[in-house]
Formats: structure tokens, sequence, C-alpha cells
């Protein structure tokens, strides 16, 4: 998917882009791609497979959930990387207040340069892991109207680090791959005990390459438990609900 290819592929969607966010999506590829040279971003080089397996993949999220095309959220994007799937959702709908948060500190600092360079506002970053992030002291805990992750981890331990994020009447919004049914099994008593329940799980394909894609949301229906999220590294070793290996 060239350039041109994404611009009328998000046409037929319904989205126009304007000529000044197809050269923020340009400048961004530069960016990563340079970048990447030297920090661990991305495996995904070409430009082609970055138009599609990042930037398309990343705003796949607002086709099923449209009041992120027109409202003023608070976006929490947990573990972001590289800025998926947050930054290209930023570059198409500027309406959406952006929080970033990653383990990775030479990450948050090619995010800066990234976030700068294109001159997005209201884009916060932060150095910090998502369990200490969303800790019961912390100032960030339940604020958040929507929180996001793409290529983190399992939805059992995915949830237990983006729900503590998320206010009640809140949505958690999770992109995955081929094994999301199985993920959402096994991790269906991890969202109960966070206070949430699953209310959409879009299956669909990638156009060009046809590879399988779920769009999982979650709504926050009441607080999470002030024991989760549990320290560091835990949620990773013992996920709530599934049985010990």
């Amino acid at each position: 998917m060239n350039p041109e290819e994404f611009k009328a592929q998000l046409t037929a969607d319904g989205i126009e882009l304007s000529n000044h966010q197809m050269d923020q999506f340009a400048t961004y590829y530069q960016m990563l791609v340079a970048t990447n040279e030297h920090v661990n971003l991305t495996t995904i080089v070409d430009e082609a497979d970055v138009y599609l397996k990042h930037f398309y993949d990343s705003i796949t999220p607002v086709f099923y959930d449209k009041s992120l095309q027109n409202e003023t959220l608070t976006l929490c994007d947990v573990g972001a990387g590289a800025g998926f799937p947050s930054l290209p959702m930023k570059i198409v709908f500027p309406n959406l207040k952006v929080t970033i948060v990653d383990s990775l500190n030479k990450r948050i600092t090619f995010l800066q340069d990234l976030v700068d360079q294109l001159g997005l506002k209201d884009v916060k970053l932060y150095h910090a892991r998502a369990e200490e992030f969303g800790g019961k002291k912390s100032k960030h805990r339940e604020q958040y109207d929507v929180s996001t992750a793409r290529a983190v981890a399992r939805m059992s331990v995915l949830a237990e680090l983006c729900l503590p994020l998320v206010k009640v009447g809140g949505k958690m919004i999770a992109l995955k791959a081929a094994q999301a049914e199985t993920e959402l099994v096994n991790g269906n008593q991890a969202i109960k005990t966070l206070g949430a329940s699953v209310i959409d799980d879009e299956e669909f394909n990638l156009p060009v390459s046809d590879d399988p894609r779920h769009i999982i949301i979650l709504s926050k229906d009441k607080k999470t438990p002030k024991q989760y999220p549990r320290k560091a590294g835990t949620p990773n070793k013992k996920p709530i609900g599934e049985p010990k290996k």
C-alpha cells in the first residue's frame, strides 16, 4: 500500500486526508526509518508495509468506534512503541487528546522528536511501566475516556495494564490479530475482575495483505479494585484467571 493507495483506501472508508496530513505521514515514515537504524522501533521498514501494517492498521479502531472521529476524548496508549496506534489516529483526528506511556526511554525520545516535527498538539509522553502508571496512587488512574494497545500482550494481561487507566463509563480498545477469540475466552475472568465487559469484537481483514484483524472493545462498568494493577511484571507472569503453567 503506497501513500496514494493509503489515501484512496481511507477515502473509500469515508475519511478524507488533506495534503498536510499526507505530509505528516510522509515525515512520520522518514523519521521512523531513520531512527530505526539505531533504536529498535519496528521490524517493518518497507514503505508499502509501514503504510499498511502500521499506519492504516492503527487507524482501524475509528471504523468501529465513531466517537474517536468526532469527540474530544482523552486516549491513553499503553506500550505505544513507535506511536502505534495513537499517533496515526491523532494525525487523522486532531480532536483526540493523546497520552502515551512506554517503558523504554529511547522510544519516548523518538516520539517527542516526532510529535514536535509533526506539530501535534495535546500529546503527552511518559516514560513508565504501565503497572505503575495506573497504580492506586497514580494521578492517571481512571482518568481516561479510552485506553488502547496494539501488539503489547494477550488480553488477560492487557486488561490489567489498560483498564485501571479508564474512567467508569469509558472504553478499552485492543487491536488484535488472529488469536483474538482464544485470548478473549482466556481473558474473560480478568476483564470481569477489573470492572469491564466486552461490548464488541469486530473481525476483518486488512486490504492488500488480507491479514486477519480484530478490534475488541471493552466497556468500563465499575471501578477497578485497588489491588490492580499488581507490581511490574506480575500481570505477565501470573495473569488473572489463567491456569498456572
